[in-house]
């Protein structure tokens, strides 16, 4: 797994595609976050209540990304103590289809959390649902066990199934770029950008 921390997300959505890369509003909520890689243990919360958050951090296994699919923007799903379990207990990091409090706690952990913002009103915790089941998780189906890449480029989600070719794949092309310089690129770049153009009719004026 530690093998995906090497590749950026960048790398990973040209091969894997659109449909791979959560949207962009959940982000890191704080600067200078470092890359992390891991598998997923999945989570889904309804509207207004975190307790399968809450219990999944007891659950997952060091390295795991907690990746949620939450009913709601109204609520946090989690606070600088949850935060401070889970990063003693080994989790990855949070990937969270909602919000989250004490954000500064987690920064000055060094605890990455990925969400779609802060709100200070906690949820409640009434709903026990089965964990690693399928999510949707920004507009991504997550399964237990997918690898999860994020840093301040994006997220992307790599189906279990296919995480030995993307990785290859994945390398491979970052080797390739690695090994080219920038004169080469953009020699390559301004005959692709012209064929283009003419490919589509465009004329100078």
């Amino acid at each position: 797994m530690n093998e995906f921390e090497n590749i950026s997300p960048t790398t990973l959505a040209d091969v894997l595609g659109r449909e791979r890369v959560m949207d962009v509003g959940i982000r890191p909520l704080w600067t200078s976050m470092p890359r992390i890689a891991g598998p997923a243990f999945t989570v889904r919360c309804p509207p207004g209540d975190n307790l399968m958050l809450h219990a999944a951090i007891y659950r997952a296994e060091p390295g795991s990304v907690i990746v949620v699919q939450s009913g709601d923007l109204d609520y946090a799903l989690a606070d600088g103590n949850v935060c401070a379990v889970a990063h003693r207990r080994g989790v990855a990091a949070f990937v969270l289809d909602g919000v989250i409090r004490d954000v500064a706690e987690a920064r000055e952990l060094g605890f990455p959390v990925f969400a779609r913002g802060v709100i200070p009103i906690p949820g409640t915790k009434k709903a026990a649902l089965p964990l690693n089941e399928p999510i949707t998780c920004g507009g991504v189906r997550v399964e237990a066990g997918d690898v999860v890449v994020a840093d301040e480029e994006g997220i992307v989600v790599v189906s279990g199934n296919r995480r030995e070719q993307v990785l290859r794949d994945a390398q491979a092309k970052q080797a390739g770029e690695a090994g080219q310089s920038l004169d080469d690129w953009e020699a390559e770049h301004r005959a692709r950008v012209a064929k283009a153009l003419r490919d589509n009719g465009f004329t100078e004026s």
